[in-house]
């Protein structure tokens, strides 16, 4: 049975977990995450809605010394360290052809069929709910204790290349470091918007 939680409100200091203290660290302190965490991250994250459940993102998860590496060489140089002194750092990549997994994930009508012949829209709809998925991915580290490092500074073709080339429908699209922050790596918070400066009630 499904368990209602509508009206309950988070704790204050739970949403400061999660938003209002939460930050993007440049830095890592010298601790080790573990794959546990890892599936954890996996099990919070696909639970959250995707658009006919489509679940596009692929991720990997660099975690070896070797794969991070392989990664860095691709990020900008201000990017490098970001990457290699993480405990793991996910390529968030979205799969053009996920609408071939629809039949599983969306089963009580042809979602497929939505899709098929419609390359342009599989692409449209994949970033967008990868990206989405991406952002569930660091709401779900930052619930089970740890921080983020989300990147764009990177060769996202040469990513491609390296870590999909075994799966040419999947693109890179981002990578996000995930451990321990350092303190130290962040300077204050850029400003925030007041509600009217960017929203509009009709």
């Amino acid at each position: 049975m499904t368990k209602q939680f509508h009206g309950t409100v988070l704790s204050d200091d739970a949403l400061d977990q999660l938003f209002n203290e939460a930050r993007s660290y440049n830095d890592w302190l010298n601790k080790p995450i573990s794959e546990t965490q890892i599936h954890q991250i996996h099990d919070l994250l696909k639970m959250a809605p995707t658009s006919a459940n489509m679940q596009p993102a692929r991720f990997i998860w660099c975690t070896s010394d070797d794969a991070k590496s392989r990664l860095a060489k691709h990020a900008m140089d201000a990017n490098k360290p970001k990457v290699t002194n993480a405990p793991a750092c996910v390529i968030i990549g979205y799969d053009i052809d996920f609408h071939e997994h629809l039949p599983e994930l969306f089963p009580h009508t042809d979602a497929k069929s939505w899709f098929d012949g419609d390359k342009a829209g599989r692409i449209d709809g994949a970033r967008r709910n990868s990206a989405l998925q991406g952002a569930y991915l660091m709401l779900a580290a930052r619930a089970i204790g740890l921080d983020c490092g989300p990147m764009s500074g990177v060769d996202l073709d040469a990513v491609t290349s390296e870590f999909f080339a075994d799966s040419p429908r999947v693109k890179a699209d981002w990578i996000c470091s995930i451990g321990y922050g350092d303190p130290e790596s962040i300077f204050d918070r850029s400003p925030r918007p007041d509600f009217g400066k960017f929203n509009t009630i009709i």
